[in-house]
Parts: C-alpha cells; sequence; structure tokens
C-alpha cells in the first residue's frame, strides 16, 4: 500500500490548487508567447534554428507467422522489410533579421496579454484564496 501512496500525492501535486488551476486556465497564450519568445532568443544566439523532421528508414522485422491447425508444422518465421520512422533534429538556416523581427513582435504581443492578463490572474486570487 506504501508504494502506491508517493505515486497518488505527485499526481494530485501535479493537478495543482484551484488558483493555480485558474490562473493556468486563464493564461494559456501567455505562456505560449512566452516559450517562443525563449525559442527565438535561442535562435538568435545560436544563430541557426532547429527543426524536426521524421525520417523512415527500412528495418527487418519479424513478419506475421500463420496459425496452422494443431498437428501440422509451425513453418519457420520469417523476416521482412518494414519502414520505422524516426523523429530527429537537426539545424536549420534562418534569417536573422526576420527572426529578430519576430522577437519584437511577440515581445509586443507578451506586454498585451499580460495586460489583459492581470486582472484575471487577480480575479482568480480573490475567488481562490491560498
Amino acid at each position: 500500500m506504501k508504494r502506491f501512496a508517493l505515486p497518488v500525492l505527485a499526481l494530485l501535486a501535479a493537478c495543482g490548487t484551484p488558483q493555480e488551476q485558474c490562473i493556468n486556465r486563464n493564461t494559456r497564450d501567455l505562456r505560449t508567447v512566452d516559450r517562443l519568445i525563449t525559442e527565438t532568443e535561442g535562435n538568435l544566439q545560436r544563430g541557426y534554428a532547429y527543426e524536426q523532421i521524421t525520417i523512415s528508414t527500412p528495418t527487418w522485422v519479424y513478419c506475421d507467422v500463420p496459425q496452422v491447425p494443431e498437428g501440422e508444422v509451425q513453418p519457420p518465421p520469417r523476416m521482412c522489410l518494414d519502414e520505422v520512422e524516426e523523429t530527429i533534429t537537426r539545424p536549420k538556416a534562418i534569417d536573422l533579421a526576420d527572426e529578430a523581427k519576430k522577437l519584437e513582435g511577440l515581445q509586443a504581443k507578451r506586454k498585451q496579454l499580460a495586460k489583459a492578463a492581470a486582472p484575471v490572474i487577480a480575479q482568480c486570487k480573490a475567488e481562490h484564496p491560498e
């Protein structure tokens, strides 16, 4: 029973308090813009971006063996080629001037969203005091 107590407590803690849930629910766009700002600043600092691509690689796998009636000889397993998809991250060239312009736009949008979120956060704190 003790080994189940820790995961249950961790799950309950991950849900957050009603105040945290209210704030998270009403500031989702602000957090998204913050994430994009961080990503764009990293791109400018590095001088390039990262992109994720999915590649398919032919791989030998065991084929499905047909079921034979009892008493008959089971055929040996066969190997077949199958496509296995893998997502990789690779560097990508960017236009630094465009990236800087994008960062300015994101920062302006963040100010706008933060201004709009302030009364909502205050309301969440008033409705759900901790």
